[in-house]
């Protein structure tokens, strides 16, 4: 398959399904720990979402040192991370179910996961010029799909055994990826290959736009993987000081992740218009007003704290395709995909940190939602650091 300057219609809705596809591996363990929890009998608790972002910060830094999306040509590595990914998610329905089989299953998951996520946004880099803002929106709507899929199905009661629904979200995985590689074709690699550089990699700190635009990033993923972990623990919060209300958790939780694909699509429409550094920062700034507010709202009706978790939900993820973008076009075009990865994996790296402390705060501070306050400073930090060089790009 060789690089073609026009463009099918059907490249991005392939793009956007392998992308979907391939990220129903991310949060499939979550869907099923239950099931799992009760045959281990013991609790795992955050360790199966930790060990896929701790897998996930290692394949994206281990692409970034050694230039792995400048070396293979993008379809074979999205191909190769989703069948690698969805064997790593079913390896434990083959051997004697433990806790260390588990997480190991998770850690190589998440590992593999670094060759979809970033790769599909470097594939969408090197096919849309203009139209990547829009592009871009919906790529991260695939996965605010993708990962609000298990709450769905935990919160209809879906009663797939655990080992046939790995077997299920895998055989996803493998079509995307297969679609995406018969479909999609490839831009061709750099005629000199890239060698491991730190000093390529350091761009991301000394090139003044594509700073602001990865701090801009920086802080938003301080705020967004924080905030969709404790979306269960905000609504029983809510729930204890209004005992009169009754509703399905796992449901209401599934739909404010869901609607961060509104956000993800109109801020992807609205860039074309306005740019992607205003769009990114509009819904930075709408994201840290709702945060601010949160404690406040608990006071109201189910119908007002719904519109602030709506409007949260919507404004917290609909930001990243657009700080997406300008990463992107403000990277060095010969290490393009290696610094998205690198930005990507750093990204990550925050959001453990902003979970344990949240984590940590929830023993201490059980049902206050003033210990939410504590992811105020990502987006303050991020509007600080980028405005200035983004807000007319």
């Amino acid at each position: 398959m060789t690089f073609s300057p026009k463009r099918p219609t059907y490249f991005l809705i392939v793009l956007v399904f392998a992308q979907f596809a391939g990220t129903t591996l991310w949060l499939s363990g979550n869907a099923v720990s239950a099931q799992i929890e009760a045959e281990l009998g013991v609790k795992l608790g955050g360790w199966l979402t930790s060990a896929v972002q701790m897998g996930f910060i290692l394949g994206t830094l281990l692409n970034a040192i050694f230039a792995v999306p400048e070396r293979v040509l993008s379809s074979r590595l999205f191909l190769f991370s989703a069948v690698f990914g969805a064997l790593a998610n079913i390896s434990i329905a083959f051997f004697s179910l433990n806790v260390p089989l588990v997480l190991v299953s998770r850690l190589f998951t998440g590992l593999f996961l670094a060759g979809i996520y970033p790769i599909g946004m470097k594939i969408a880099a090197d096919w849309y010029g203009k139209d990547l803002g829009r592009a871009m929106g919906y790529l991260v709507g695939a996965l605010v799909l993708g990962k609000s899929f298990p709450y769905l199905l935990k919160g209809i009661s879906f009663e797939l055994p655990w080992k046939e629904f790995l077997f299920l979200i895998s055989l996803v995985s493998l079509i995307g990826g297969l679609l995406l590689w018969l479909l999609l074709p490839d831009k061709p690699l750099p005629l000199q290959r890239n060698q491991f550089s730190v000093k390529a990699l350091t761009a991301i700190f000394k090139i003044p736009q594509l700073r602001a635009a990865a701090f801009g990033y920086f802080g938003h993923m301080w705020e967004l993987y924080a905030f969709w972990a404790f979306l269960p623990a905000i609504w029983k919060s809510y729930l204890h000081f209004h005992p009169e209300y009754s509703f399905n958790v796992p449901i209401a939780t599934f739909i404010i992740i869901v609607v961060g694909f509104l956000g993800c699509w109109l801020g992807g429409l609205l860039a074309m218009r306005f740019g992607s550094g205003k769009v990114a920062l509009f819904q930075l700034l709408t994201s840290l007003i709702c945060c601010s507010v949160l404690p406040f709202f608990a006071d109201f009706s189910l119908s007002v704290f719904s519109i602030l978790m709506l409007v949260w939900g919507i404004s917290v993820v609909g930001d990243s395709p657009q700080f997406s973008t300008l990463v992107s076009r403000f990277a060095l075009p010969e290490r393009r995909g290696s610094i998205i990865t690198l930005v990507t994996s750093i990204g990550f790296a925050i959001t453990i940190v902003s979970i344990q402390l949240i984590d940590f705060l929830l023993e201490y501070f059980t049902d206050d939602l003033h210990i939410f306050w504590v992811l105020c400073p990502g987006p303050l930090v991020g509007l600080w650091v980028s405005f200035r060089r983004i807000y007319h790009e």
